[in-house]
């Protein structure tokens, strides 16, 4: 097996900034930094402040891959070979999904399993599982 990128220094780093950043935001805001419910959070909010929270957080999400590519000279794309109308269903779908499953894989995974949750444990364990059996089923039953 080869390790074509293999960077665990900018892992650790990405990893750390994420796990300050979700720290912050739950210290300033209350908030857990689950992407599906930031997003919800910047569409519903009645508070501005608390709407303004989940805008500053999700721009950090962009802005910190644009920061990022800078500083590293990256040169990342990536091609989608879905159609217009595929990829708002799979939207939608997405988040049907979580809200259903009470929060997204970032939520559950990273902020419900430090605060030790059960319930975030069963929907990660639920979402890497679903993730692999669809990536076996796509690439061995299917042959995409």
């Amino acid at each position: 097996m080869e390790f074509h990128n293999f960077t665990p220094l900018t892992a650790l780093a990405g990893g750390s900034l994420i796990g300050l950043s979700t720290v912050f935001l739950l210290l300033t805001s209350g908030q857990i930094a689950g992407v599906s419910g930031l997003v919800q959070g910047a569409l519903i909010n009645e508070s501005i402040r608390k709407r303004g929270d989940c805008l500053l957080f999700l721009g950090g999400l962009v802005l910190g891959s644009f920061l990022h590519r800078m500083l590293t000279g990256t040169e990342a794309s990536i091609t989608l070979n879905a159609s217009v109308l595929v990829l708002v269903l799979g939207g939608i779908l997405t988040g049907f999904g979580t809200s259903l499953g009470g929060g997204c894989t970032s939520g559950h995974g990273i902020c419900g399993l430090s605060r030790r949750s059960v319930r975030s444990l069963v929907a990660t364990v639920t979402f890497m599982a679903a993730g692999v059996a669809t990536v076996y089923m796509v690439r061995h039953v299917l042959g995409a």
